[in-house]
């Protein structure tokens, strides 16, 4: 091979590589985190695991990204590792769908079908679809099937790019006669791990031996170890992936590494066994590139059957491993909730955002019962109490600094429209959710004071109170659940009733001032009243921005100033039902 068969090997490698990338990113995407959600939503039944792992990892062709997945579950808390093992042996079923795929550049006929079952033939279809969608396409989901076809098209032709530069090579001796030195199981076993670890998929290295394939120089026995290697290679991106990692997640990585080496020395031995026995007639036969991808289903396979009834066994041997230390008794008693915003998903935005959503939804809920807290110490006012609400709302500051800090980390990814959208979202409900429980605490100071200084409003200022805050009450049950649940219809109740806190607001503050006046309260009092009423609002208004992002997220076209114009004019007449409605409701006597 000269130099420029080497930089045509080289371009070849570059194209499938990337196409390889490109073709996962678009799948990935395209799922939006749903099969991630599907594999943490697993049973412990051990035959469903195996089934789901393999499909998971035959649709995002990758299972280096599904086992990293699990060790960040894992870590996470979100699955046990006993769970993990079955996925585990279905990712490796699954990630030989991708040489079957490559496998169709060897069919051979003249037949209309069969020329056209070839990537040559097809692959330059998909790259016109995918860049046809890439350029014209608005919506997310057709930019990523475009990229899902153009990757798959790029992949193709860097497969025949590197099968047609190292062809010469068929007629090289030394180049043969170094190959024909794989068949020795240990180097064989040795080269396929060690490819493997350097791409870092065993997809990718197994389809550059099928590439390699077509010089004729490899038979089924040179190629069986170094299959045998890239299965046990691929094990180093789950290793990696799991330092820094607690000692379950690096269980999962050794329970990965272990189901290779273990089904490939079981395979090895079986395999040398028989061949004494009965001297297979194919092991010296040349292979191509449907052998390389029948020799590599067929392994996996067979390992996965084999292992299946010791997934008991080999979770023992993880924890033997890695025992389990006392730090590691203390944190499962204790577990941390903020482990679920694992770095390891922002390779996954879809996921990664359903993770910080079902945070900030605790979050939400943790901001009402402190609000709602608060507000309950005007009648029934105890020190305990007071210092709950304190303790939740710095619960809630500590949510929001993490969820803030790993929103922005996911900001920065490759995002499409909508899982920026949501970022954003999530980012502003997040501050808006901390300001409502700081009110929380400044409520509660205003009790404090009351309580401490032996003051009482008169019966009637706390009729209107409690008038109030039950209105402020229901706009945050409203706002909270519409956010929570994603209702749309709810979200739209809540602006009306934002009106009428409003106006509960004006007018509590009118009744006290005329009271003031007439001598029935007192300067101090007054003032209480006052910052009281005015938290009590602003309360309101964090509520209505909760329910206008959920709005925004509906209506990609929609615009936050914009809300109140389309409410009275697009919908007048219910958001005129709903106001009186209200008013009606929260009437001061």
């Amino acid at each position: 091979m000269d130099l420029f068969g080497l930089l045509s090997l080289i371009g070849g490698l570059s194209l499938f590589l990337y196409g390889m990338n490109v073709m996962g990113g678009g799948l990935e995407r395209l799922s939006g985190g749903k099969l991630e959600r599907i594999l943490e939503k697993l049973t412990s039944n051990p035959l469903k695991a195996v089934l789901l792992g393999a499909g998971v990892t035959a649709v995002i062709q990758s299972s280096s990204a599904t086992t990293v997945m699990l060790v960040g579950f894992v870590n996470s808390g979100i699955m046990k590792l006993s769970q993990a093992i079955g996925i585990i042996m279905g990712a490796n079923v699954g990630t030989t769908i991708t040489s079957w795929i490559l496998s169709l550049s060897g069919l051979e006929g003249d037949n209309f079908f069969i020329r056209m079952l070839k990537p040559t033939s097809f692959s330059p279809i998909l790259a016109l679809i995918g860049i046809i969608f890439l350029m014209s396409g608005k919506e997310d989901r057709k930019k990523d099937i475009g990229s899902i076809f153009l990757g798959f098209a790029v992949l193709m032709f860097g497969m025949d790019a590197m099968s047609a530069a190292v062809k010469p090579l068929a007629d090289v001796p030394e180049f043969t006669g170094i190959l024909t030195k794989f068949s020795n199981p240990i180097l064989g076993v040795l080269v396929g791990a060690l490819l493997t670890a350097v791409i870092q998929s065993s997809s990718a290295s197994v389809g550059i031996l099928q590439a390699l394939s077509v010089t004729g120089a490899f038979t089924f026995g040179s190629v069986i170890p170094i299959i045998m290697g890239q299965n046990i290679g691929t094990c180093v991106t789950a290793m990696v992936s799991s330092v820094g990692a607690n000692q379950g997640a690096k269980r999962t990585a050794f329970v990965h590494l272990y189901f290779n080496i273990i089904g490939a020395f079981v395979f090895l031995i079986l395999y040398y066994i028989l061949n004494a026995l009965f001297d297979f007639s194919f092991v010296d036969q040349q292979v191509g590139v449907a052998g390389i991808a029948l020799v590599h289903s067929i392994f996996n396979i067979f390992a996965t059957i084999v292992l299946l009834p010791f997934t008991k066994l080999l979770e023992k041997l993880a924890y033997l491993t890695l025992p389990v230390t006392e730090e590691e008794r203390e944190a499962q008693s204790e577990q941390d909730e903020f482990v679920l915003l694992d770095s390891r998903f922002l390779a996954t935005p879809g996921f990664a955002i359903e993770q910080c959503r079902s945070l900030t939804y605790k979050m939400a809920r943790i901001s009402r019962e402190a609000m709602v807290a608060s507000m309950q110490l005007f009648e029934n006012y105890s020190d305990q109490a007071a210092a709950q609400v304190e303790k939740m709302e710095n619960l809630v500051d500590k949510y929001d600094d993490k969820l803030s800090a790993y929103l922005v980390q996911l900001n920065s990814r490759d995002l499409n429209y909508a899982e920026s959208q949501h970022v954003s979202t999530l980012l502003h409900g997040i501050g808006d959710l901390e300001r409502i429980a700081d009110h929380a605490v400044n409520t509660m100071e205003l009790a404090q004071e009351l309580h401490r200084k032996n003051l009482q409003f008169s019966d009637k200022a706390k009729k209107e109170l409690r008038i109030y805050g039950g209105a402020v009450e229901e706009i945050l049950n409203r706002s909270i659940e519409s956010f929570i649940n994603q209702d749309h219809q709810l979200a739209l109740s809540v602006e009306p009733l934002e009106e009428v806190v409003d106006e509960l607001n004006k007018d509590v503050k009118k009744r006290h001032i005329k009271r003031l006046k007439n001598g029935k309260c007192t300067i101090e009092l007054g003032l209480l009243l006052s910052d009281l009423a005015t938290n009590y609002e602003r309360v309101s208004d964090h509520c209505s921005n909760l329910a206008v992002y959920l709005i925004q997220i509906e209506d990609s076209s929609f615009e936050a100033h914009e809300y109140m114009n389309q409410l009275k004019n697009e919908s007048k007449k219910r958001f005129d039902r709903m106001l009186e409605q209200y008013r009606h409701q929260y009437i001061l006597p």
